[in-house]
């Protein structure tokens, strides 16, 4: 779970980099910002999806080539009516999506993992296992119009059991890499917990961030008026922009958090202007927000 400071600190990055004062909304460059704050942990989370997945797909080499197997027959028999021929050609469909899934993964494996500093070789590793999941889901689809065509057949149920139990076998691992793709709604899975924490620490600091930086955006005229008060001569401006960032975030919370002591506020607040400030940011912004927190 991201922290308050984490939270803080990449609210005061976004605030800087998009530049209130001036060029396009603030929100044309959520997207952007967020890309380039998480690129070391989305590149972690990328690695250890690509990690599960190899774990999850042990052996499916195996059981495809079983299906393969019990297929030729199958076809041959599907092939002797009009009547069956859908079921033919909806077997076949399968086939042709195993063997899509098969080379698209392979192609995944062949992205040099050594190599994660690139920017474009972790676009590459996320893209790929997207399309991953996305293929599964249109495999998934295509065994089960399979499997439910098959109950319209009774009579063809012994002969065509071999390739439905190879199906299902299949499924299983279909079935796992649905909980890979969406592991917060499998929180059962204490396999998946790193995974599902990641996902979730990334989802909720952008979540928690988006919406500080909301107020801030939505009071500015009020914060700024209110600075101006304090601040002789106040121009946003004629303010660094970092300092500026860490002033009206703060102020935004002095003025609408009753529930954050005004204390906690001002120390975040310099201990921000040391991190991403000059060397006189953590005075200025103190002496501001101690005569906020008066008033």
């Amino acid at each position: 779970m991201p922290s308050r400071r984490q939270i803080r600190e990449a609210a005061i990055q976004f605030l800087y980099c998009a530049d209130l004062e001036g060029g396009a909304p603030a929100a044309n460059y959520r997207d952007t910002f967020w890309e380039l704050l998480t690129e070391s942990d989305r590149r972690s989370l990328m690695t250890s999806t690509f990690r599960a997945l190899e774990h999850i797909t042990q052996g499916r080499g195996d059981r495809l080539l079983e299906l393969t197997e019990r297929s030729i027959n199958a076809l041959a028999r599907l092939s002797a009516s009009e009547e069956t021929l859908p079921l033919k050609e909806e077997l076949q469909l399968v086939l042709r999506y195993e063997s899509a899934w098969s080379a698209r993964y392979d192609s995944l494996r062949k992205i040099p993992l050594l190599d994660l500093d690139n920017d474009h070789v972790v676009g590459q590793l996320e893209s790929s296992i997207k399309a991953i999941f996305a293929m599964d889901r249109e495999l998934n689809a295509a065994r089960q119009r399979f499997l439910n065509s098959l109950e319209d057949h009774p009579a063809l149920r012994p002969m065509l059991e071999p390739v439905g139990a190879s199906l299902r076998r299949l499924q299983r691992i279909s079935d796992r890499l649905r909980m890979l793709e969406s592991p917060q709604d499998f929180p059962e899975q204490s396999d998946l917990r790193h995974i599902r924490e990641s996902h979730a620490d990334l989802s909720t600091l952008r979540r928690d961030t988006d919406e500080m930086v909301d107020v801030v955006l939505h009071n500015k005229k009020e914060i700024d008026e209110t600075l101006a008060a304090i601040i002789e001569n106040f121009a946003p401006e004629r303010i660094n922009p970092v300092d500026r960032a860490i002033l009206r975030l703060s102020a935004s919370e002095l003025l609408t958090r009753p529930d954050v002591s005004p204390k906690i506020i001002i120390n975040e607040a310099v201990d921000l202007a040391k991190k991403f400030g000059s060397t006189d940011s953590g005075r200025f912004i103190n002496g501001v927000l101690d005569q906020l927190a008066r008033r």
